[in-house]
């Protein structure tokens, strides 16, 4: 079959890969109708992300047709259409009985490696380094579905790929940011780059009832999209975003701030994002916390911090006096991922949103290696890819 395979930084290739089959009786082999690249996976095309080996198969953000289903899968047939949670679970460990799925323990064949770097290891996930499984992803014309059982969600025919398709990560991470704010009748929202995650948080505050949101970013087709939902808008390089912050807030600070952009944030954002460059470089640092630490300082006293913005290992200069001494809440994790689905979809079969509104590139496979620079360098307007195969 064909994927898109990793064969170092910038170096994406669409090669050919054997065919998955089934190797446990709880696996599934779905023909993928859709996927996308997902801001994540620049991390990985950017080198950031330790652990990847060369013919790695990338891509999280999967759905498609049932072709083959297990022995001990009960809730999936052949043809059905679902889509794929990124995170990789159990469904009987101690945490997926709870609810956090993406924190399952009996998913990551190398969890040691994890330990090592983390304390814990967390669950598996598709496409994402040989920390996290090196399970093979979904930017391929079939994949192999761990836990069947556990994972995949059906999709009502009504619902075209375009609207479904995001229900396996971004739609739920966006929304669990917005969530984790804990948002009250009046309540300002600030969040940290306007890239698809960003666009998600954007709308599920409105949803859940914020009053303002604020987004931040300088690509101006993201930006025009956060006004069209109703946000107002701040171009980091045309503003002191704390000086506006505070003066559109009356000194008070945003109610809550979400960080959704993580480990690499524009390095000519500020000085401190230069240092922060040049400490990875370096390798005096593994993260470049520009945006967390903006967004701490921009909180309200009291207020929550919210990161679904990926970090991966050490950070410098972490203003944890300012957190504690103001009483801030920082909240953060990978998206448990089956915990959101059911409750989304149902949104999206009201009416509530339309996901399809963050496409504005399509592929195929063939095309996934440019479409990966398109989305890496913010070219013609490039929001959100997604391939279908």
């Amino acid at each position: 079959m064909k994927a898109l395979t990793y064969h170092g930084r910038g170096d994406i290739r669409c090669e050919s890969v054997p065919d998955p089959t089934i190797e446990d009786p709880r696996d599934a082999v779905i023909k993928v109708t859709a996927c996308a690249i997902c801001g994540s996976d620049i991390h990985i095309y950017d080198g950031v992300i330790p652990q990847m080996h060369s013919g790695d198969v990338l891509g999280h953000e999967t759905m498609g047709e049932v072709m083959e289903v297990g022995s001990s899968v009960r809730n999936l047939k052949v043809g059905d259409r679902v889509v794929v949670p990124f995170t990789i679970s159990c469904g009987e460990c101690w945490f997926c009985q709870h609810g956090f799925f993406s924190a399952c323990d009996r998913t990551n064949p190398d969890h040691e490696k994890a330990e090592t770097l983390w304390g814990h290891s967390p669950a598996g996930l598709f496409g994402y380094s040989h920390l996290l499984g090196g399970y093979r992803g979904g930017q391929a014309e079939y994949l192999r579905v761990p836990f069947a059982d556990t994972g995949p969600i059906k999709v009502p025919d009504a619902l075209s790929d375009d609207q479904a398709l995001f229900l396996s990560d971004i739609f739920p991470t966006g929304y669990m940011a917005a969530e984790f704010c804990d948002i009250k009748p009046g309540d300002v929202i600030a969040i940290w780059g306007c890239g698809p995650v960003g666009q998600f948080a954007i709308r599920s505050a409105f949803m859940l009832g914020a009053e303002r949101v604020i987004a931040i970013d300088t690509v101006a087709e993201r930006l025009e999209l956060a006004q069209k939902a109703g946000a107002e808008t701040l171009d980091f390089h045309k503003v002191d975003v704390y000086d506006a912050i505070q003066s559109m807030t009356k000194g008070r600070g945003a109610d809550a701030c979400i960080d959704a952009v993580g480990t690499e944030p524009d390095p000519t954002a500020s000085i401190d994002s230069m240092v922060d460059r040049v400490k990875v470089a370096a390798f005096l640092a593994t993260d470049q916390p520009h945006v967390l630490r903006q967004a701490i300082h921009c909180c309200r006293n009291f207020g929550t911090v919210s990161i679904v913005g990926v970090y991966g290992g050490f950070i410098d200069k972490f203003p944890i006096g300012s957190a504690v001494n103001r009483g801030l809440t920082l909240r953060m994790a990978q998206t448990p991922v089956q915990r959101y689905m059911p409750k989304l979809l149902e949104r999206i079969e009201r009416g509530d949103i339309d996901p399809s509104f963050v496409v504005t590139h399509r592929g195929t496979l063939d095309d996934g290696p440019d479409l990966y620079k398109t989305f890496r360098n913010h070219r013609d307007g490039c929001i959100k890819v997604m391939l279908q195969p």
